[in-house]
């Protein structure tokens, strides 16, 4: 998506958003460190549970401040459908297929020409829980 949309997100859509994706079907919020100030962050995002963990859209690409601060950190908080989870070994790769996509999302993906995305891992206590 062209950066002046990500701009414009930031700056008002995402604060409206946040409210809405921790419940919202598909979606996510996710709880990151800023790299150089520490400060806390939350940023919605589309994102697809997968057998160890989920896999989010990168919906402006690689070089966005949240993706960068969530490999910086080696993981992050993520909230989604009610419930907090901790997420770990963020991994970037690109997927033109976006096979571990569902049909109906990646019909979207592929229109909006997302490619992008960051497979992270679900933290596991040492219980196994």
């Amino acid at each position: 998506m062209p950066r002046v949309v990500a701009r414009w997100n930031k700056a008002g859509v995402n604060r409206i958003t946040q409210h809405v994706a921790p419940w919202a079907p598909g979606m996510g919020l996710i709880v990151h460190r800023g790299r150089r100030t520490g400060r806390v962050y939350q940023t919605p995002v589309s994102v697809f549970p997968t057998e160890d963990g989920y896999v989010i859209a990168l919906t402006y690409g690689p070089g966005t401040d949240w993706a960068k601060n969530v490999l910086a950190a080696g993981g992050c908080e993520l909230r989604t459908r009610g419930r907090s989870v901790q997420l770990t070994e963020p991994r970037l790769y690109q997927d033109e297929e976006r096979t571990r996509i569902r049909p109906a999302e990646r019909q979207v993906l592929r229109l909006l020409r997302v490619s992008d995305f960051l497979a992270l891992k679900t933290v596991t206590s040492a219980d196994g829980n």
